[in-house]
């Protein structure tokens, strides 16, 4: 009775389907062995019941001792037989349930490392993790329990109400005429469970989200001290949560006084009807206890089947979020049978280039500019004017409306897109290390190939890293903590510039590598960058324009448009945007050395 509501919305059956073409029918035979298991345990369940029967009437009632241990045997060896079945049912589901949160991770996992970059630009990383952990979860229960509440509990409950007929169906017929009744109140049920559940996994996004920001930022948070604010937010999602897990909780037990209640009249009708048919000498007692303990077995699996629903309804909740994910496919892949790029110069053409952000912002406007083979470019203007957009658009981070982008001729979106990236190397201001060693960090930039010592030391020692690494605690073993914690900027930021060394790519690109650093820093990571130049063609985004005064070609975009390009010196003859910058900055510089 509980599946009419799931098998009466289209949608629902459109998951259930779903989940088991796709996750659960690889194991199916692993089921199919859970499912025989389960059939077994509740054979003997009923079997239990019937023997209750000579138990009563040829042993107690009958006096017959030769019998009792003959009884005895017997039930000894259904309640082994019911042990090994039960382990056998045990072992299967927790084999189905991992695989399937296993499977449903790794599928997971898959989808969003390749998403597009705007994906992730969009979501916070709390709102991806609660999908591995807390839907995934949802979803494993809910699997589980749905195949021992099909197997298990309904066999159970088929071969005692079997045995209950067998014996009586009369009595059998009184006992169950009730049950129907609690169809509606039971989808209802689950229809109201489905609700607070995607309201409850909705809610443990945002607190995991929140997590995720005050332990990442827990320097902010302290340097402003704002630790009673951010446990304000946190208290008041938590009480949210509890709210929610407390309304499910009373939606799920409200089967419970439904079932109690059917299933007392049942039991009342049962020994009203069946101990006057006791009493006349028409049934033996043996019969009427075995029948009422077939009732009474029969009650538990009942009060469980009338709970699976809400349960069900919870992992149908998870599996619209895990879908919804895993349905969003990227928009930046590579065309079929795409060739692989092979950069030889290294030109880089933006011809009539125009970009605009999926929330309709236009950020690029009718940009043309051509780098030539080796040569050094930068992109400076204001900030919010589209340079690190253009830096962008040239892995393919993210496609442009309209025009074209070629390196070495070849347009960057009719190539594979594995091969441009491979190609690529890219250094910003946001440094991300990962929770390793030193070693690992730089052995990024290989992309998967095995890296020498020899070659990531070589490295190091170009990026100006490899003095301070042989300071450290376990030298290039030491583990850097998450976002690299445990090293200052600069040295973070030479560990990124190792990597792209490494890496050894034709094209550079560099977002805003110094912005964040102390002059010191900054003239070391400096040093290492114009080695990692030296033989690419590079493209600089630059705040700080001291860093740009060498290169070969300097454009100055303002409001998604080339204003005005040249070498430092004749752009500051025109005596344009570009030399207005370059006086901004050459006074505020001279404020902070004064200050």
């Amino acid at each position: 009775m509980n599946f009419i509501k799931i098998f009466s919305d289209k949608a629902s059956v459109f998951l259930v389907i779903r989940l088991w073409g796709e996750h659960i029918k690889p194991y199916r035979w692993h089921v199919v062995g859970g499912l025989l298991c389960m059939a077994c345990a509740a054979l003997t369940t009923a079997l239990l019941a019937k023997m209750l029967q000579p138990l009563f009437d040829d042993v107690f009632v009958a006096r017959n001792e030769g019998m009792l241990l003959q009884v005895a045997c017997i039930v000894l060896g259904v309640f082994v037989l019911k042990g090994i079945s039960s382990f056998g049912e045990s072992v299967s589901m927790i084999y189905v349930g991992q695989k399937i949160i296993g499977d449903i991770q790794k599928r997971l996992f898959d989808h969003f490392i390749a998403a597009d970059l705007a994906y992730f630009h969009a979501r916070s990383s709390g709102e991806l993790v609660s999908r591995f952990t807390n839907d995934v979860n949802l979803m494993r229960h809910a699997v589980t329990t749905a195949l021992t509440g099909m197997g298990k509990d309904t066999l159970s409950i088929i071969f005692l109400i079997g045995l209950m007929f067998y014996q009586d169906w009369l009595l059998a017929s009184l006992a169950f005429f009730v049950f129907p009744i609690a169809i509606v109140p039971i989808v209802k049920i689950g229809q109201k469970m489905r609700k607070v559940s995607l309201n409850t996994q909705e809610e443990m996004g945002i607190f995991t989200i929140l997590l995720h920001q005050v332990f990442q930022g827990m320097r902010v948070v302290k340097s402003y001290a704002m630790e009673y604010v951010e446990q304000k937010r946190a208290h008041q999602i938590i009480n949210n949560l509890s709210r929610l897990n407390i309304k499910a909780g009373r939606v799920r037990a409200a089967s419970h006084p439904i079932m109690e209640t059917l299933g007392g009249i049942a039991i009342v009708i049962v020994i009203l009807y069946g101990g006057t048919q006791v009493i006349s000498g028409n049934r033996t007692p043996g019969t009427f206890i075995s029948f009422i303990t077939a009732l009474l077995l029969a009650y538990e699996p009942m009060k469980r089947l009338a709970n699976l629903n809400a349960n069900l309804q919870e992992g149908l909740a998870a599996a619209i979020r895990i879908f919804a994910a895993i349905d969003l496919k990227p928009l930046i892949v590579s065309i079929p049978h795409a060739p692989v790029l092979t950069i030889h110069k290294g030109e880089i053409v933006l011809d009539h280039v125009n970009f605009t952000y999926p929330n309709g912002k236009n950020a690029l406007k009718d940009i043309s500019l051509s780098i030539s083979a080796g040569q050094r470019v930068a992109l400076v203007g204001p900030s919010g004017s589209g340079k690190s957009t253009l830096l962008n658009l040239i892995p393919r981070f993210y496609d442009v409306k309209s025009g074209s982008i070629t390196i070495d001729g070849f347009d960057i979106r009719k190539v594979s897109l594995n091969s441009l990236r491979s190609q690529i190397a890219l250094v910003s201001q946001e440094v991300i290390l990962f929770d390793d060693t030193v070693k690992a960090n730089i052995a990024y930039g290989r992309g998967g190939r095995i890296a020498s010592e020899e070659d990531i030391i070589h490295a190091a020692k170009s990026s100006a890293a490899h003095d301070f690494i042989m300071q450290l605690p376990e030298q290039y073993d030491t583990v850097v903590g998450e976002q690299g914690v445990r090293l200052s900027g600069g040295q973070r930021q030479r560990l990124s510039i190792a990597r792209a060394m490494l890496k050894n790519a034709p094209v550079l690109l560099l977002d805003e590598a110094t912005s964040s650093l102390d002059t010191e820093s900054e003239r070391q990571v400096q040093a290492a960058l114009n080695r990692l130049m030296e033989g690419r063609t590079t493209v600089v985004v630059a705040h700080r324009l001291s860093t740009v005064m060498d290169a070969d070609m300097i454009y100055v975009i303002e409001e998604g448009e080339v204003s005005e390009n040249g070498t430092h010196k004749e752009l500051l003859e025109n005596n344009k945007t570009y030399a207005r910058l370059v006086d901004l900055q050459f006074v505020t510089d001279t404020m902070s050395m004064a200050s």
